[in-house]
């Protein structure tokens, strides 16, 4: 089985081109950066905190990200690994991994999107606490929450 989940956001608008032929198909290029759980420490204190993950997106998701994509919006997506190879001009061959994206969302508000950038839908910023993806719920309502 090959299956790909990711979260990310993008590092930069994506590259978007259509096919030649009778029925052009839009190809979207993009990088997801993509949040590691765990540091991974290296010698020389540089810690990499994401992984910068290739994806192509072909039709109807391709035309998806060229019309909302643009650089630091948070997808989700899930879709397939393909590797392939090339010679380049050099004469050299160059290896690729790519995911193919067969489906793809977006991972948050238009709202939080624009607090993650430093600014705020309302016109205040975020309370501390609240980048972590859940909704603050108040203590004393607990009594009316279906589960404990």
């Amino acid at each position: 089985m090959n299956k790909v989940v990711l979260m990310g956001r993008l590092t930069k608008d994506p590259s978007v081109r259509y096919s030649q032929g009778d029925n052009p198909l839009a190809v979207a290029r993009f990088t997801l950066a993509v949040d590691r759980r765990f540091r991974r420490q290296s010698e020389g204190g540089d810690d990499q905190t994401a992984d910068f993950i290739s994806c192509v997106a072909f039709g109807k998701q391709g035309e998806f990200v060229e019309k909302y994509a643009h650089k630091g919006t948070k997808f989700a997506l899930s879709g397939r690994i393909q590797t392939g190879r090339y010679t380049n001009k050099d004469g050299q061959t160059v290896y690729t991994t790519d995911v193919v994206v067969e489906e793809i969302e977006f991972a948050e508000s238009k709202g939080s999107q624009n607090a993650s950038e430093g600014g705020s839908s309302s016109g205040t910023p975020a309370p501390s606490g609240a980048d972590d993806g859940f909704m603050n719920v108040p203590d004393e309502i607990d009594e009316d929450l279906p589960f404990n």
